[in-house]
């Protein structure tokens, strides 16, 4: 029942019948769209394709700053099609299964794990294994090994999944994008879950230093309407010719909250903030801290809207100035910066998602092309399956 709560949020998709599988960070508790099945083997099949353009009112040299899907000003752009093989293990039964994720496309490049080597291809953002033990009514243990995606945020890798068209700011600077190593989902019960994870690192295939990374998140269901988790991370991030000892930390939590409201309204409110030791540009430590608001609602059966206002205050600027710039910053400088996002959820073909999106971002540096601020128009097509 509990996965994140986070899902409660995603009502303006519900109505087309998405895949729980497009979720990546669901995959056990996934509902696929389609399914081919032997008598001893049965595999399911689902994914999604999905095309966009996007105008910016700051060329900045044919790209737009800041973004990590919608990339190209001015440009019809191929983002995804993806792939999911799967086979769910039943939660009430001594059960294996696995999930194997293909993104093809600029998104699946967008956040490729260092080590995979798929080159401008894509990327295989999920490849796990979980075996499930039961432990009474509605309480499991689940073993999983390989790779998966983050335990972080609300917006997952999969864009059709998301509230909104464009990628927020927390997703892209202050959480990881996929984990790879070992782990376990426990479910105590109706209202309670937690899952752990002993990773490489931060979207790495293969280990950069000698120690391993954690992440640990606890979930509340208290009733049909409320989820609430909390979130833990710890562990060296760089690599060894920067910190031969591996005593430099990333450490880190996160807060999440969701709230259905009357109807089809529904609110999530996101809270993240981290440290990393000798991470900033003069050797000093980084910090840094971000917050994002998520409103949902459907307007008619086959209309949603999903408001999104996030904000990031990079202190030392060493998670996001050389990611807008493409040059890491020679000091430390403060860098503080936001969006405001509108985007309609249009369903009125079965199986198929249209979202016009208008954007707004803020920095207090000029980091746009030049400029403090940007504007942005985008619309992508989906077909769900």
């Amino acid at each position: 029942m509990i996965r994140r709560c986070a899902t409660l949020v995603v009502v303006t998709l519900a109505s087309i019948g998405l895949p729980r599988l497009l979720h990546a960070q669901s995959p056990d508790t996934a509902a696929v769209a389609a399914t081919a099945t032997t008598a001893a083997f049965p595999v399911k099949l689902s994914g999604y394709v999905t095309a966009s353009y996007t105008y910016s009112t700051n060329d900045n040299g044919g790209t737009i700053a800041g973004r990590l899907y919608d990339t190209r000003h001015d440009q019809f752009m191929f983002n995804a099609a993806k792939i999911v093989l799967a086979k769910p293990v039943e939660t009430s039964s001594l059960s294996a299964g696995f999930q194997v994720d293909a993104l093809l496309g600029t998104n699946g490049t967008a956040f490729q794990a260092s080590g995979l080597g798929l080159g401008t291809l894509g990327d295989v953002t999920q490849a796990l294994v979980t075996l499930n033990v039961p432990t009474g009514k509605d309480r499991y243990i689940q073993f999983k090994a390989g790779k998966s995606p983050t335990l972080m945020g609300l917006e997952v890798i999969e864009d059709v999944a998301n509230p909104n068209l464009s990628i927020g700011n927390q997703f892209i600077f202050v959480e990881n994008t996929t984990n790879t190593g070992v782990g376990s989902d426990l479910k105590f019960g109706p209202t309670v879950d937690a899952e752990v994870r002993v990773i490489n690192g931060w979207d790495l295939l293969t280990d950069n230093n000698t120690k391993k990374s954690f992440m640990g998140r606890l979930g509340f269901t208290p009733d049909a309407k409320t989820g609430f988790s909390v979130l833990g991370y710890v562990g060296p991030e760089q690599p060894l010719a920067i910190d031969p000892s591996g005593s430099n930390q990333r450490y880190g939590g996160e807060a999440l909250l969701s709230r259905k409201l009357a109807g089809s309204v529904a609110l999530t409110a996101q809270f993240d903030a981290g440290k990393e030791q000798h991470a900033a540009p003069s050797g000093n430590d980084a910090s840094w801290w971000a917050g994002g608001v998520w409103l949902t609602s459907d307007i008619t059966p086959k209309i949603g809207v999903a408001l999104r206002g996030d904000y990031v205050d990079d202190k030392q600027g060493a998670r996001s100035i050389g990611f807008f710039t493409g040059t890491a910053p020679a000091a430390d400088l403060a860098h503080k910066f936001g969006s405001g996002t509108v985007t309609l959820n249009i369903r009125s073909w079965e199986n198929a998602l249209v979202r016009p999106e208008i954007r707004y971002d803020r920095s207090n540096l000029p980091v746009f092309g030049g400029k403090k601020d940007q504007v942005s128009f985008g619309l992508g097509v989906s077909y769900i399956y």
